[in-house]
């Protein structure tokens, strides 16, 4: 709260959500493991095939967080609210373990 209160421009509060990159062998490694990773929730996932061949399978989750907190270094929301974004992070983050 400290160094909320003193930032002079615009303050965001951001989780980003898990990713995970695997390099595949063969094609139909990488559509097993984006089928294991949709079934298993992480609906962002997807298969890249670079020019040069390289398949990529990325496992992403769909738990990101991202809310202002301060504009020109006004703060626009209680220091309650932001407890309450620490605790809907902590939550997210044990929802990617």
């Amino acid at each position: 709260m400290t160094a909320l209160e003193k930032a002079t421009g615009d303050v965001v509060f951001k989780f980003e959500p898990f990713v995970l990159h695997v390099l595949c062998r063969e094609l139909q490694d990488a559509q097993l493991l984006h089928s294991v990773a949709v079934d298993s929730g992480f609906r962002n996932s997807g298969i890249t095939v670079g020019r040069g061949g390289k398949i990529t399978m990325a496992v992403r989750s769909t738990h990101c967080l991202e809310v202002p907190l301060s504009h020109k270094g006004r703060l626009m929301v209680s220091e309650e609210y932001i407890e309450f974004l620490i605790h809907v992070a902590n939550q997210k983050m044990e929802e990617n373990i």
